[in-house]
């Protein structure tokens, strides 16, 4: 059974948890200011009235976030609401004691300057244009400043026998604790709109340094797109038509097959060619689409068994497990399976010589998972042998799966390693 501070946690994230508490901060703090010292004086001198009176605002502070010009008004309806009673029958709300004296902030009232600050400071009303934010707060300085007119000066506070506060140096407290919130929420609202701004400016920086980087990888494909398309695919065409040229001329048999075997390689090596070329130059926003219907059954999945097969020849313990039935897929997505299973099974051979292999196959509808692992080695592997390569197969590996949609991984597990790769079914891709 989850705590009860769990519990706390998941019905109030913690940003609305420190709003509530903020909220009953502000509203014990406007209470404690509306009685003062004590409540039970306030009910004796003033009665009930003005004590449900002060409560108002008071209480109204926890709405202050979402109708901060709301509280205002109503701070301000409660001030002019006592001034007025005031002014038509002395003494109904604001009683003397019998020491006549009162607590000042009984009448001025106290929460006024947290009413101002929240009609300046908060974003609900922050479109409005300053002066409309401004109107409660003016409305709340007219009863505040008249209330001198209706408070006896024998109601004053006595600090020393020679010394009595007078109501002149009251109100003005009073008017400037209102006109300095107002001032201290215009400048937290001020600050707010210039952090905001900031943050916009530095979120709409990073989209164009992203757009950019993106126009700048997509000038540099199509560059290298055009030179492969320009000089490798010329030169590897050049060399299948010598090749099928020497198979015609070619004076016996074995020279023949091995012109054919040189064709046959040179004719895969420019359909590979074809696919990375129209993968560099198709628009990376572009969604992978099916291929259209008279584009003709693309080939299925080519079959991984013989690659098995292969490396069990030349002794590696290496079983297969397929599950599903292959989807038909892009040529461009055979040939990276084949890569990706090639690539880690000789990577097997030349680093964990006598390690057993496991290559799972998981056909799915919309494409294919792969994931070879190797044990430990069994014998320390042959130095020459692992120095061999160009330390760049698994760095290959990745750029081909990514660019075709792809997702790759490759690291230790367990005892040996592991390389999974997550191919898509179909790859849209431009006409080279």
């Amino acid at each position: 059974m989850p705590s009860p501070r769990l519990v706390f946690a998941r019905l109030l994230p913690p940003g609305r948890s420190r709003d509530l508490t903020a909220d009953a901060v502000v509203v014990s703090a406007g209470v404690a200011l509306s009685l003062g010292a004590d409540a039970g004086s306030i009910l004796r001198s003033q009665g009930g009235a003005t004590l449900a009176l002060l409560m108002i605002p008071a209480l109204a502070l926890v709405f202050r976030r979402r109708a901060p010009m709301t509280v205002a008004w109503i701070t301000a309806a409660f001030a002019a609401l006592v001034w007025v009673v005031e002014q038509a029958a002395p003494g109904t709300l604001l009683r003397v004691d019998a020491d006549h004296s009162i607590s000042p902030p009984v009448w001025w009232p106290p929460t006024a300057p947290l009413a101002a600050y929240a009609a300046m400071a908060f974003p609900r009303d922050g479109a409005r244009p300053v002066w409309i934010r401004a109107l409660p707060v003016a409305a709340l300085l007219v009863p505040v400043g008249g209330m001198g007119e209706v408070l006896p000066g024998s109601a004053m506070r006595e600090f020393s026998s020679q010394e009595t506060d007078s109501v002149e140096a009251l109100v003005f407290r009073s008017v400037g604790a209102v006109v300095c919130a107002a001032l201290i929420g215009m400048y937290v609202a001020a600050r707010r709109r210039v952090v905001q701004g900031l943050v916009e400016r530095a979120e709409r920086a990073e989209r164009e340094r992203h757009l950019l980087a993106e126009r700048a990888r997509a000038e540099e494909r199509a560059r290298l797109a055009a030179e492969m398309h320009d000089v490798v695919a010329h030169r590897v065409t050049l060399m299948v038509l010598q090749a099928g040229a020497l198979r015609v001329r070619a004076p016996d048999g074995p020279t023949r097959e091995a012109a054919e075997e040189l064709r046959g390689t040179g004719c895969q090596a420019l359909e590979e060619l074809r696919d990375v070329i129209g993968l560099l130059r198709r628009d990376q926003s572009a969604a992978p689409a099916e291929p259209a219907a008279d584009s003709g059954a693309p080939p299925d999945l080519p079959e991984l068994s013989v690659l098995v097969a292969e490396s069990a020849a030349v002794g590696v313990p290496v079983e297969l497990a397929e599950h599903g039935d292959p989807p038909s897929a892009s040529p461009a997505v055979g040939r990276t399976a084949y890569r990706v299973v090639q690539e880690a099974l000789t990577n097997a051979r030349k680093h964990a010589p006598g390690a057993a292999v496991h290559v799972d196959v998981r056909y799915r509808t919309d494409g294919v998972r792969l994931t070879v692992r190797n044990t430990a080695a069994s014998r320390e592997p042959d130095a020459e042998l692992a120095a061999s390569g160009s330390g760049m197969g698994l760095a290959g590996l990745r750029e081909r799966v990514e660019l075709i949609g792809g997702t790759f991984t490759a690291g230790p597990h367990q005892d040996g390693f592991r390389v999974e790769a997550t191919l898509p079914a179909y790859v849209p891709v431009a006409k080279p």
